[in-house]
């Protein structure tokens, strides 16, 4: 059974300070004038009625847990493995409400509650939105003996909310950014009162951040769940896209060279371009795989490719084999890990601007050796010692890039023995949802 929440009365005088209260009236007030305009988004119209608590109450749950997105599902999901294993023998199934803002992530959650079913009761659900009164009616329904936040999901209206009503919160798995940072400590007074009950972030610079947010004498570590998640098992058989390439490319690192340049972003094109000519002027007969972040920018790339005299080709709208010292654009959904494991050699985007980078860890699980710009704030959580092992390329330009790229087509490493070293880093770093689960459990079992 969940524990009670405390009344009312307790409430009042829950150690929140007036001049905060004032504060959280304002912001209440502003998402009011808000809502009007955030119904007419369409990603956050889908579920709207649950959003705003129209639906009904949410459950009744042992632990209530918000992940953001798909990503903070995957390690809401990944902590739910582990918990039961941290519980009293015998105990029964915690129940557990995971809310998320996004249709992606109520998709991994059903996943999730079809492979956890007998050992959690998940309950997949819509994040209402922080409104304080709101948040008030959500946690009186939940009655949870804990709240889990991932990452950085500081939600004042939430936070108070359960301070009011002795609802413990954890933040676990936490992140935060210098740039992230300036913001909260511009209220320092404001955050204080609102602080967790207990903080574990990922690193020590970001321990160090939060502990500055929260006024909080230190805030403990922890591995990063992502860590658990890792895999990098024998990359998946080749898709219809090795069929666009010229023989002999059955075996990926004989015949024309495919070189994958992944998740480029707006900001950098110029440099990708610089690229894109660089790699053809050194390997003339090499195959380019470009594949744009965001689907608008392809119509962006035919210009730029055309203004420039390279060839190029649509990928969804190529019937055969592309001629070497080709540009197949990637224009179509979920082709950028087949690509990679036919790839000599690739590049990933978001990394050349401040933009701090993509996903560079995926091409490790096919055994590429991935090259990034100097931009990787995004995945700082991997350690610097992912360089310092060469198990990834990080240049300080697109001319560093490039040259590479160009050393990767000509002398690629064995495909195995990357996917081995992978491996192994990421054993060496796990651990982050066991810990995460033993803080969770600590709240279970004593409530």
């Amino acid at each position: 059974m969940a524990t009670p929440l405390r009344s009312s009365a307790h409430a009042v005088n829950s150690g929140i300070p007036f001049g905060v209260r004032c504060c959280l009236a304002l912001y209440s007030l502003a998402w009011r004038f808000t809502l009007p305009a955030l119904k007419r988004n369409k990603r956050l119209a889908e579920g709207w009625p649950a959003r705003i608590l129209a639906e009904g109450p949410l459950p009744q749950a042992d632990v209530w847990i918000q992940a953001a997105s798909g990503g903070e599902a995957y390690l809401a999901w990944e902590l739910l493995r582990h918990l039961p294993d941290q519980l009293p023998q015998g105990a029964q199934p915690p129940r557990v409400l995971v809310t998320t803002f996004t249709s992606q992530g109520l998709s991994v959650l059903e996943q999730a509650r079809a492979e956890l079913a007998g050992k959690v009761e998940l309950l997949p659900a819509y994040f209402p939105f922080d409104l304080p009164g709101l948040m008030r009616r959500a946690l009186a329904s939940v009655r949870p003996k804990a709240v889990v936040l991932l990452e950085t999901e500081i939600w004042p209206g939430l936070l108070a909310a359960c301070r009011d009503a002795g609802v413990p919160t954890l933040l676990l798995n936490g992140r935060m950014t210098e740039k992230s940072l300036s913001g909260y400590t511009r209220l320092p007074w404001f955050w204080r009162p609102l602080a967790p009950a207990r903080v574990l972030a990922v690193s020590a610079g970001d321990a160090e951040r939060f502990a500055k947010v929260f006024s909080l004498e230190s805030a403990g570590q922890m591995p990063n769940i992502k860590f658990d998640r890792l895999r990098f098992d024998a990359a998946p058989a080749h898709s219809e896209l090795a069929a666009l390439l010229p023989p002999p490319e059955i075996a990926p690192f004989e015949g024309v060279p495919f070189v994958v340049l992944g998740s480029v972003r707006k900001e950098e094109e110029p440099e990708v371009l610089n690229m894109v000519r660089g790699l053809l002027a050194q390997h003339p007969g090499v195959v380019i795989g470009l594949f744009p972040r965001h689907m608008q920018r392809v119509c962006i790339w035919e210009r730029l490719l055309r203004e420039a005299g390279i060839p190029f080709a649509l990928r969804s709208e190529t019937p055969g084999t592309v001629a070497p010292g080709t540009v197949l654009i990637g224009d179509v959904f979920g082709e950028l890990g087949a690509a990679f494991s036919l790839a000599r050699a690739c590049f990933l985007g978001g990394s050349l601007a401040p933009l701090g980078g993509q996903n560079f860890l995926e091409p490790l699980a096919h055994g590429l050796t991935p090259v990034t710009g100097p931009s990787w704030s995004n995945f700082a959580w991997v350690g610097e010692e992912i360089f310092d092992q060469g198990l990834v390329l990080r240049t300080h330009d697109w001319q560093g890039a490039l040259r590479g790229l160009s050393a990767l087509v000509k002398s690629p490493p064995p495909r195995q023995e990357i996917r081995a070293r992978a491996e192994s880093y990421a054993k060496s770093h796990r651990g982050g949802a066991v810990a995460a689960c033993q803080a969770v459990a600590e709240y279970l079992i004593c409530a």
